[in-house]
């Protein structure tokens, strides 16, 4: 790996008229979550019911005595066997923050779309803690946009990150954030999709200001090229354009 080598002088000068442009970043930053937070909200009328490892839960539950809720949209469907190795990298981030997301009136479920004994064997393999519901039995994955009819998925034609585009897959990945008021009314504040998913990623702010960067260098230039299961580096294996991880030993048509 080559470099420009200077002097410190020359090195502080540098850094210095770089300063500049991240402290216009840092404001610009503030600027548009400000922005985010002045978005209008939307009422949520619909009853939404979802299956825990303790029993049925309301989204009015989910919120666990707090008024503000982020809901980690992941990406496995009914019978999914491979794991996003995205979602998993995002969520890997969130139980050293949970007690002081709970103590600043925020909390935090994960949901997805696969059946709740699905969910809670990939949940014990991983070893997360941190709570985890199924939509199986709800519209809810569909009505926020991240799981798709059959027909959708064969068409290539669905409503995915605000725009209609080719899914891929029946299910994929988002995060959305919901307010609920004193009178116990539940509100949809925000959601991301995509690389919008990014600013959860705090692992990228460590990767951005290394020499290597995100060294995401291919095929996918994304962080399918290096992203694993925690407990799957060094054992082999390989994550596919979709983000799914398959082992060593998997013999789907991926590997043929």
């Amino acid at each position: 790996m080559q470099h420009e080598i200077a002097s410190r002088d020359e090195w502080l000068k540098a850094r210095v008229a770089l300063l500049a442009k991240e402290k216009a970043f840092t404001r610009a930053q503030e600027e548009m979550s400000a922005q985010r937070r002045a978005l209008p909200w939307v009422k949520i009328d619909k009853e939404y019911v979802f299956d825990s490892r303790s029993g049925k839960v309301t989204l009015a539950d989910l919120f666990g005595g707090r008024s503000q809720l982020f809901l980690k949209h992941f990406m496995k469907g009914p019978g999914q066997g491979q794991q996003c190795v995205g979602c998993s990298l995002e969520v890997d981030h969130i139980e050293g923050l949970m007690a002081h997301l709970e103590n600043h009136d925020v909390s935090y479920v994960a949901v997805a779309r696969a059946p709740i004994s699905e969910i809670e064997t990939l949940r014990k393999a991983m070893g997360w803690h941190f709570p985890w519901v199924s939509s199986f039995h709800s519209d809810f994955n569909y009505d926020f946009n991240v799981s798709f009819i059959p027909r959708e998925v064969a068409e290539k034609n669905a409503y995915y990150n605000y725009r209609q585009t080719d899914p891929g897959l029946e299910d994929l990945s988002g995060e959305s954030v919901f307010y609920k008021d004193d009178d116990g009314q539940i509100f949809h504040t925000y959601s991301a999709f995509s690389r919008g998913g990014e600013q959860f990623l705090g692992i990228y702010g460590y990767l951005d200001v290394m020499p290597k960067g995100r060294n995401e260098t291919g095929p996918h230039y994304n962080l399918v090229d290096w992203a694993r299961p925690k407990n799957m580096y060094g054992k082999g294996g390989m994550v596919g354009n979709n983000g799914r991880y398959h082992e060593p030993d998997c013999a789907c048509s991926l590997h043929e």
